[in-house]
């Protein structure tokens, strides 16, 4: 079950000053505790979690503004090919820990690989997760077929353990996700349908996620992550003319993002919420 939102218009500014703009609506029934608890399954149900405060996993809610060589956006940074379609994306990274100090008791901040999302209306994704609730550090992971609600898997997640993602078009409209925990030795497998995904752009991202009520949420203080084997269609990212994507608000960067590195490889640190 999940609670009725409605996701707003993204504008996506691209060279030589053209707009995009689309808009995404995710809409389910449900209804949350009184504390804001959003509660969320599988159709299945073996797969629960229940997140608090506001639903803050929403996307996309993304404002590109394009420079010589890299992009900016309000919630996302990393890279991302953007000239498909695409058949795959795959990467592996660490789960960073967090650091919940401060006056801002709630911060969220996300790592995933997915296709869609950069110039048009719908992500296939899957990662991992790193949030501060109460001032307290809650790691997890999920996967999301965008516009519908993510999935939070209910295994244990703890920083330091080391990722795998990878999703993968079948045609169609199927792909499968995947996620693996290779620390701890766990694996999720997802087979979804979506039949208007563009597959226009692979993406490997960290992400400040959003509500629909506040528009971006405050970045959790991640320290530094660390990226590797970026591959997409088989081969490395940076064979793909990726753009370089920056996480900026009003002129803020709120982390940096380095070069690629044997053009598969590259890190991102965390400067401002």
């Amino acid at each position: 079950m999940r609670p009725r939102w409605c996701i707003p218009v993204a504008t996506l500014a691209l060279a030589g000053g053209s707009m995009l703009a689309f808009a995404s609506m995710a809409t389910a029934s449900s209804a949350a505790t009184r504390s804001g608890h959003v509660s969320m399954a599988t159709r299945s149900g073996h797969v629960r979690a229940q997140l608090g405060g506001r639903a803050h996993m929403i996307r996309p809610f993304i404002s590109l503004r394009r420079g010589r060589n890299s992009v900016t956006s309000s919630n996302w940074s990393g890279y991302a090919a953007h000239n498909g379609p695409y058949k795959s994306i795959s990467a592996s990274w660490v789960e960073p820990r967090g650091h919940c100090s401060g006056t801002t008791r709630h911060k969220y901040s996300s790592f995933w690989v997915g296709l869609d999302g950069y110039n048009s209306g719908t992500v296939e994704q899957t990662g991992s997760e790193v949030d501060c609730k109460s001032g307290k550090p809650k790691y997890y992971s999920w996967f999301e077929m965008f516009p519908k609600f993510p999935v939070i898997f209910s295994n244990t997640v703890r920083p330091g353990d080391h990722f795998h993602g990878s999703v993968t078009f079948n045609g169609g409209g199927r792909f499968t996700l995947k996620l693996s925990d290779r620390t701890r030795g766990w694996t999720h497998t997802e087979h979804k349908s979506l039949s208007r995904a563009r597959r226009s752009s692979a993406e490997v991202i960290v992400e400040a996620p959003s509500s629909s009520r506040g528009g971006v949420l405050p970045l959790a203080d991640f320290g530094t992550v660390h990226i590797s084997s970026a591959m997409v269609n088989g081969s490395k990212i940076s064979r793909h003319n990726p753009a370089k994507i920056i996480m900026e608000t009003g002129g803020t960067r709120k982390d940096t993002v380095s070069r690629l590195r044997n053009g598969e490889n590259f890190s991102a640190t965390w400067r401002h919420s």
